[in-house]
């Protein structure tokens, strides 16, 4: 298949910090309307789509959930010199916020950029230290009168990058997680069958604590989940074999553990088995630390679920160059397709 990488650029380039993800939702409900039988955004601001199962006698549900939001910055204070500080809205290394570009969402969108002390004037025992988040501030170059009239307390700020292709890959700010919101759409243009009812989410402020997958699960209660997100490619100079959770360009992630999940063995076994019946090249995933949306899916539904996630593994995760393997995420997509037509035809 040919990724359509225009639209996986647009969704990319969206702004939609964690609280604050009106545009991206906006541009989702356009994709998924002819592609469910019908959808809605609750009050979280979720949106929840529905499309009615072929052969469902006894109405199983399934479950998909991809979160729409990035990790982001909000406006906490205005300097009289007009610097912003800000809290992050997600979690940030510090060190790789230095001299980067980012947008501030006020009555218009303006650029800032990240600033600190000037290693000229830094002490020997602060060039030995570790940034910390509340070193940095934001320079828009207006005085604060000037953005006063723009910036308010409580505007959110998001990470700048366009999304290019290099190689094999593809590099942007927020592939994190908007490569999942791009597959999840890509998989439903696919299906030729759908078995069991399905509930494709596009939830909210995953960064901040999987909030808004933990309602959407309470209220569709799914028998079944499956959650598209991506996880730590850590194949890099240095790096251990054991160390490494997964390889960009060596497939599809599926997911036996994180901080917060294990897994279903069950569902695990069932996308091993499509994957491998369908040609897909996959590896296992065992992340020691982090979370996903599979978390909310498994244990906040009345019932429980059996519930398991498809990764996509992503090299220099919650900086503005974040990178995934174009063949990785063709496998992502069609996984995803293949689990959702025949999940009725495992022995559970």
């Amino acid at each position: 298949m040919k990724l359509n990488i225009p639209l996986l650029k647009e969704l990319c380039e969206i702004p939609g910090a964690p609280g604050f993800e009106n545009l991206i939702r906006q541009r989702v409900c356009a994709l998924i309307d002819p592609l469910v039988d019908h959808y809605k955004v609750d009050a979280m601001g979720n949106v929840i789509g529905f499309k009615k199962g072929q052969r469902n006698p006894d109405n199983k549900k399934l479950m998909l959930s991809a979160h729409m939001d990035e990790i982001g910055f909000i406006v906490s204070y205005i300097e009289d010199n007009g610097f912003l500080r800000f809290q992050t809205l997600g979690g940030f290394d510090p060190k790789t916020l230095t001299a980067q570009r980012v947008k501030i969402h006020g009555t218009k969108d303006i650029i800032g950029v990240m600033g600190c002390k000037p290693i000229h004037v830094m002490t020997p025992e602060e060039k030995k230290q570790l940034p910390k988040t509340t070193d940095y501030f934001v320079d828009t170059g207006y005085t604060k009168e000037e953005l006063e009239k723009i910036v308010k307390i409580g505007d959110p700020i998001t990470r700048e990058r366009q999304l290019i292709e290099m190689g094999h890959c593809v590099n942007c700010k927020s592939i994190d997680n908007r490569v999942s919101v791009f597959i999840l759409i890509e998989a439903l243009k696919l299906l030729q069958d759908c078995p069991y009812d399905i509930y494709p989410v596009f939830s909210v402020q995953e960064e901040v604590g999987i909030r808004g997958a933990n309602v959407a699960s309470h209220h569709i209660n799914p028998d079944f989940s499956i959650c598209i997100d991506t996880t730590i490619a850590y194949d890099l100079p240095n790096a251990q074999p054991h160390e490494q959770v997964t390889a960009l360009g060596k497939g599809v992630a599926i997911k036996i553990l994180d901080a917060m999940t294990i897994c279903d063995q069950r569902m695990v076994a069932f996308l091993k088995q499509q994957a491998d019946k369908h040609k897909l090249k996959w590896q296992p995933e065992i992340l020691v630390a982090g979370g996903t949306d599979t978390a909310g899916m498994q244990r906040m539904g009345k019932d429980g679920s059996i519930a398991g996630a498809i990764s996509i593994p992503t090299r220099h995760l919650h900086q503005v160059i974040e990178m995934a393997h174009k063949e990785d995420i063709e496998h992502s997509i069609l996984l995803l397709q293949h689990a959702i037509e025949h999940i009725d035809q495992h022995n559970w």
